[in-house]
């Protein structure tokens, strides 16, 4: 290698230290610790005695400590939650399918019918077209607790009767203002050409957004889907509100049993159950991680 071509490649490799840089990246840095660290709590709780969580050691095991790792806290949690006397099963598996299905359905019909609204907010033109989106977007800047009380008065007998039923779990939350918006501002940006081209062809509306739009889109859509599958996995006030009977809620509820139990606050089983519970959350995100990327950095604002 000559001397210049030695100087250029000895020149690229040459690291400049910027003192923004480096605050930056140790910003994002403890921020990512800040994140990680209340996961990872959980996860070394949960295989603790309970006197290592009652005496707060962070690593009761060697070669720090003489305890060791008590996996028998999943099992344990499992059985902790009660029987269904229903199927003789334990609840926790009742509460979990519940939780599976209930996501299942919203995660379904929410996607539905944004894809829907937002292509007719995008490519249709209609009476009150700007005035129903406006009111769509009104819906977002109203808090969730200011209307979580009326909408689950609607759900006792005196109105719609479907109190404790999948029905007031599901029905409520089919569709959203937020998607119908993301989805809808993902269709904005797709050339009209590629509508005309298919009109030639001969394709309708629903052939177009079928074919054409949707798997166009599919970043914003498995976005939307992400998002209301974590929020809807993770429900607690509303599925406390409108269920009665143990068989009938979803896990989140369930671990009130850990922290409601009458020797104390069983925590190393209530993050056991945490444990088992966002294991699908961090499972599906690692699949859909590049989807939800491209989804939120590919939608812009386009009115």
């Amino acid at each position: 290698m000559s001397r210049s071509a030695s100087t250029i490649y000895s020149s690229r490799l040459r690291v400049t230290f910027r003192p923004v840089s480096a605050l930056i990246y140790a910003i994002l840095i403890l921020g990512a610790v800040a994140a990680l660290a209340p996961f990872v709590w959980m996860l070394l709780t949960s295989i603790k005695d309970y006197g290592d969580v009652i005496s707060m050691r962070l690593w009761p095991w060697p070669p720090f400590g003489n305890s060791l790792p008590r996996w028998d806290n999943y099992a344990q949690a499992i059985v902790y939650i009660g029987i269904d006397l229903d199927t003789g099963w334990p609840l926790f598996f009742r509460q979990f399918v519940n939780t599976a299905l209930v996501t299942a359905i919203v995660v379904f019909g929410v996607t539905a019918t944004s894809v829907m609204a937002a292509y007719a907010f995008a490519m249709l033109n209609f009476p009150g077209k700007s005035l129903l989106f406006i009111l769509v977007l009104t819906s977002l800047m109203i808090p969730e607790d200011l209307t979580l009380i009326p909408r689950a008065v609607m759900m006792y007998r005196n109105y719609l009767n479907w109190f404790n039923s999948y029905l007031a779990l599901t029905v409520p939350f089919l569709a959203s203002a937020f998607g119908i918006f993301l989805i809808r501002q993902f269709f904005k940006q797709v050339p009209l050409d590629l509508f005309e081209a298919a009109r030639i062809d001969g394709a309708g509306h629903i052939r177009y957004m079928i074919q054409v739009l949707i798997p166009l889109a599919r970043p914003a859509i498995l976005t939307v889907a992400l998002f209301h599958f974590i929020w809807t996995w993770n429900e607690f006030k509303w599925a406390q509100l409108v269920t009665a009977q143990p068989n009938m809620r979803l896990i989140s509820v369930g671990l009130q049993n850990f922290l409601q139990a009458e020797g104390g606050p069983q925590t190393q089983l209530a993050m056991a159950v945490a444990a088992m519970v966002v294991a699908p959350i961090v499972v599906l995100y690692f699949f859909t991680q590049r989807y939800f990327t491209e989804g939120i950095t590919t939608t812009g604002l386009k009115g």
